[in-house]
């Protein structure tokens, strides 16, 4: 089965991608128009053959995976199934809606949806704003499901924007998140953490280690000491979005069990910073390193 993380395609700006049994699924934002490209890698070379337009006219497609004969699709305001067989690579019918009224708009409206080890459906979404309170409990937090969007509950909260999230060896859920803004060049770091269930990782109230936010961390002090502190600091403003564990048993063993990371880079610091692929190392200790991995993608115009 060929990874759609791993085919090679120019399409227009790639938000979540999914691998099918027998295909790979890549979400592309079209100007005005949602779709799902069908990537087909005959050859297992790691390079899409061809592509074909599955699904259009969707509003806002982003998070993607399957379940069985089911394909996933997280939209702007919803989550719905289509089913699907994977031998032909085709939708067989019409959608189901799993989670309807979700909050759309903001700053952070795309939501990542996985289905976790244990059979439940994940879904982050991001905050509506920089930083403030927030009206609907779901916005910057990870929510769980069951398949049919029933038992919907709030697994972690304090998650301002996390794009990307995957399941480690150890079996924790490692999730990027991404800072606030107008603080400076330097401050506050983006974020990857280890996500646990019940736990609040800071947002609006506290930023990287557990110090409190100027705006919000004030009359607050009893949720900035609670919050959970970052496994790793990334760079203000480097903007980590999507992550995926290497597991592939064809890769050397040097790579295998590790995180690629990318990092979208900065839009509001002085100096530009990120725009590339990092890999994330565990040693014995449980400590996190980064090490680039792919770079050269800032281009003088961005």
């Amino acid at each position: 089965m060929a990874s759609a993380r791993r085919c090679l395609l120019k399409v227009s700006r790639t938000l979540g991608c999914c691998a099918s049994r027998m295909w790979a699924i890549c979400s592309v934002a079209q100007p005005n128009v949602g779709s799902i490209t069908l990537l087909r890698d005959g050859d297992g070379d790691g390079r899409a053959d061809s592509r074909e337009v599955l699904l259009e006219g969707l509003a806002g497609p982003n998070g993607l995976d399957f379940l069985d004969d089911w394909l996933y699709v997280a939209l702007e305001e919803s989550i719905v199934r289509y089913p699907f067989d994977h031998a032909a690579g085709a939708v067989t019918g019409q959608p189901e809606t799993v989670v309807s009224g979700l909050r759309g708009g903001g700053n952070h409206w795309k939501k990542t949806l996985r289905f976790g080890p244990d059979g439940m459906l994940y879904l982050t979404v991001g905050s509506s704003c920089n930083v403030c309170l927030e009206e609907d409990p779901r916005r910057a937090t990870m929510v769980r499901y069951a398949p049919d969007g029933s038992g919907e509950t709030i697994f972690a909260e304090g998650l301002r924007n996390s794009a990307g999230f995957d399941w480690g060896p150890d079996g924790h859920i490692y999730a990027t998140d991404n800072g606030r803004d107008l603080l400076g060049d330097d401050f506050p770091p983006c974020e990857l953490n280890q996500v646990t269930e019940g736990a609040h990782y800071g947002w609006p109230f506290a930023n990287g280690d557990g110090l409190a936010d100027p705006d919000f961390g004030e009359g607050n002090e009893a949720l900035v000491a609670s919050s959970v502190s970052p496994v790793y600091n990334y760079p203000a403003h480097n903007a980590p979005l999507g992550i995926e564990f290497l597991e592939h048993p064809s890769l050397r063993s040097s790579y295998r069990g590790l995180a690629i990371v990318a990092l979208h880079g900065s839009w509001n610091r002085a100096e530009k910073d990120g725009y590339k692929v990092v890999s994330m190392h565990w040693d014995d200790a449980g400590k996190v390193s980064s090490r680039g991995f792919v770079w050269g993608f800032l281009a003088a115009t961005r």
